[in-house]
């Protein structure tokens, strides 16, 4: 047998094991082949059941308001000389039904603003954390004159500081 062998390799033939390897690599591209298939079968019904709860969000984001404030040019808090902030502001509102509300106090709204943004200094309102709490502290009030959860987010939209 080991004589059959050596004259099947010198003659040019392969040996009898071959054909099984080839079967064997046919079977490993046809899992590789029908896992491929499966997972973007999955994949797909995932996205698509994962659409649906990103389409309710943006019902729910589409449910809010914009409030803008005419712009607000008022004096910083500044002993060593006359600094001057010019800010726009809008302020994103949980419904319109709150946006009603709170047009009818946006004099309560400006008047806050204004004592806010006059207290501050130019040094504390020139750094990023310095307009982040400038934006916290205007949610805060704008809350406590409108109601709760009527407050979703404050945007500077213009600020300028001579």
């Amino acid at each position: 047998m080991a004589e059959e062998k050596d004259k099947n390799l010198e003659d040019g033939q392969e040996p009898e094991t071959a054909p099984k390897k080839g079967k064997g690599m046919m079977l490993i591209i046809i899992i590789v082949a029908g896992v491929l298939v499966l997972g973007g079968a999955a994949f797909f019904v995932v996205r698509m059941l994962g659409g649906s709860e990103k389409k309710e969000e943006v019902k729910k984001e589409e449910s809010t308001a914009m409030l803008v404030m005419e712009p607000f040019v008022v004096n910083l808090y500044d002993p060593s000389g006359a600094r001057f902030l010019k800010v726009s502001i809008q302020i994103e509102l949980s419904s319109a039904e709150i946006l009603e509300k709170a047009k009818a106090k946006t004099p309560q709204l400006r008047d806050s603003v204004i004592t806010l943004l006059t207290s501050k200094t130019a040094d504390s309102v020139m750094s990023p954390e310095g307009k982040l709490q400038i934006k916290d502290e205007i949610s805060l009030r704008a809350t406590q004159i409108i109601g709760e959860n009527s407050v979703k987010n404050v945007f500077l939209t213009d600020f300028v500081m001579q």
